[in-house]
């Protein structure tokens, strides 16, 4: 009871924004644009997710120091965004870390979750700056966009937090220890957790490693944005590139909402708000989010897929393991 009700008010949102959505689309207009789709430049749309996936697996690895083989990083991250679009409570970022510390066999899964928490980090601040560079062109240049301002500047202060801690882990620990000293059982499981964590948390003050790590995670969003303005064109001919940047910051952003698994609603309101900026035309505007929806759930589900099958996993069988291993977490055991 207590885990639905924590889904209970995404799902609400879900349906609403799902709701809203169907009353303004003209089913009829709809089904003609997907009819009348460019299908060519989808096709290397969804191609493109497939390589937009491989330099995803290159962006982790690259923070994971290259320790795990690019194979069990690669076919993980396709179960991480599997679980994610079809679990609750976000599990595909705790399962990538939790499946691929069984794989790596060197890697412990406190050392993985750093590198997952940078990434997710930076990608919240790229989305933001798209988000900006794209604003101007759609509201009045001269309003201030101070939502993505806050949303940028919290997650950049973010990663400096962590950077700063990565350079003082020995003092975080040291205090950590005195002020648990009275709990027994919490300084032996946090400090052991803390110290794994702490060495995951390394990457960041590598410069190097960190720069390649920014290098790549930059391409991954670039190719992102030609899929996305692709898929846009397909639908509008007309649209301009300024279509793609704004609803790929957009989308960005439906996806951090609460919602039901998969950011079902959220995603295609955010990107049916982005596209009818620029046109009145709701009904092609959703037929573009579905495809996207298709093309987000197109890699992640037959990488994933395939990923579980060779391990002889199953959705529900994951899930079940996540969610012990969580109570197990919670319990300090």
């Amino acid at each position: 009871m207590k885990d639905i009700k924590k889904i209970l008010p995404g799902v609400v949102i879900s349906i609403a924004l799902i709701l809203v959505i169907l009353y303004f689309v003209d089913f009829q207009k709809m089904g003609d644009a997907l009819r009348d789709a460019n299908y060519v430049l989808i096709g290397i749309a969804f191609s493109l997710s497939f390589v937009w996936l491989v330099v995803r697996a290159i962006v982790w690895r690259t923070l994971l120091r290259n320790k795990p083989t690019f194979k069990d990083v690669f076919f993980t991250e396709g179960e991480g965004y599997l679980l994610n679009n079809f679990l609750p409570f976000r599990l595909g970022e705790i399962g990538r870390a939790f499946l691929l510390s069984r794989k790596s066999g060197g890697m412990t899964f406190a050392e993985i979750i750093p590198t997952i928490v940078i990434e997710r980090v930076v990608d919240l601040i790229i989305s933001a700056v798209v988000f900006l560079a794209a604003l101007p062109y759609v509201v009045n240049s001269e309003s201030s966009p101070t939502f993505a301002y806050i949303i940028g500047g919290v997650m950049l202060s973010g990663l400096v937090f962590l950077y700063i801690l990565a350079r003082n882990n020995q003092w975080a620990l040291d205090n950590f220890h005195k002020l648990s000293g009275r709990i027994p059982a919490l300084q032996r499981f946090g400090g052991s957790f803390l110290e794994s964590f702490f060495q995951g948390l390394g990457v960041i003050t590598d410069g190097w490693l960190f720069l390649r790590f920014l290098f790549w995670m930059i391409l991954n969003w670039a190719i992102a944005l030609v899929a996305y303005y692709l898929m846009v064109i397909a639908f509008f001919p007309e649209a301009q590139p300024i279509w793609a940047i704004f609803g790929l910051g957009m989308a960005a952003f439906g996806g951090a909402v609460p919602s039901a698994p998969g950011a079902v609603g959220t995603f295609e309101g955010a990107v049916v708000f982005a596209l009818t900026r620029f046109t009145t035309d709701e009904s092609t505007a959703f037929a573009a989010a579905l495809t996207m929806r298709i093309y987000n759930y197109l890699n992640s589900t037959v990488i994933g897929v395939l990923g579980l099958l060779s391990e002889g996993q199953t959705l529900s069988g994951v899930y079940q393991q996540l969610m012990s291993f969580r109570n197990k977490e919670k319990n300090g055991e």
